[in-house]
């Protein structure tokens, strides 16, 4: 999806048609953050479809600037947030949601620097090797890539939820490919093969859909 603005707009159609078939399967408002993952990746790869028109001279560059804007915000600056949180609204007891909060908070204090970031300092966009590269001085770095690892995927893993440690594995095994084949444009392509990876959570909410809505005890 991240080859062409033809693919990403494409692809945003599809996973557009997965997020609402997932969110029509939701029977909690707990469920919601969680089951609106699928429908936001597809927003975020229409968005980038945006960038390529730009970078292929067909939208003017403060078209491009703007999309590519929003695209690194949701990137590296809401999903950190994003889903941690939405992991720790699904589990069911309080004290599985109170061992989501370490996640929770990295997830917000990195949404919180990235902000800064972006803000404060340009960010490159430009295309090789038929993908986008997206390079903010601030936030390339190993560290911010660890932490952002660790608060995504790793609140996936702490879960109780056996779909949501698939999820989370699908997402690290994408992750090593693409810093193994692509790392010079990691925040484009991770991108688009985790929003492909959200078959699995409709998969998921299909499956369960007799079983849900769970019995949510306690409070956060």
């Amino acid at each position: 999806m991240c080859f062409s603005a033809a693919a990403n707009f494409v692809g945003s159609g599809v996973l557009g048609g997965l997020g609402v078939a997932t969110l029509l399967h939701v029977k909690h408002r707990r469920e919601l953050l969680f089951a609106s993952l699928p429908l936001l990746f597809a927003i975020h790869q229409f968005t980038e479809g945006f960038v390529w028109l730009g970078i292929d001279g067909i939208l003017s560059p403060a078209v491009q600037h703007g999309a590519g804007a929003a695209f690194m915000l949701y990137a590296q600056g809401l999903l950190p947030a994003l889903v941690p949180l939405s992991v720790m609204l699904f589990e069911r007891t309080a004290q599985r949601r109170r061992a989501m909060l370490p996640f929770v908070i990295l997830g917000f204090g990195l949404t919180l620097y990235t902000l800064w970031a972006l803000a404060s300092y340009p960010t490159q966009v430009f295309a090789q090797q038929h993908s986008i590269v997206y390079i903010n001085q601030a936030t390339n770095y190993t560290t911010v890539a660890v932490l952002y690892v660790i608060a995504t995927c790793g609140s996936l893993f702490a879960s109780e939820n056996q779909d949501m440690i698939l999820f989370g594995g699908a997402n690290v095994v994408i992750l090593l490919t693409v810093m193994a084949v692509k790392r010079y444009a990691f925040t484009s392509v991770w991108c688009a093969y985790a929003a492909v990876a959200s078959v699995i959570i409709l998969a998921y909410f299909w499956r369960t859909n007799r079983l849900r809505p769970f019995h949510y005890v306690g409070q956060v």
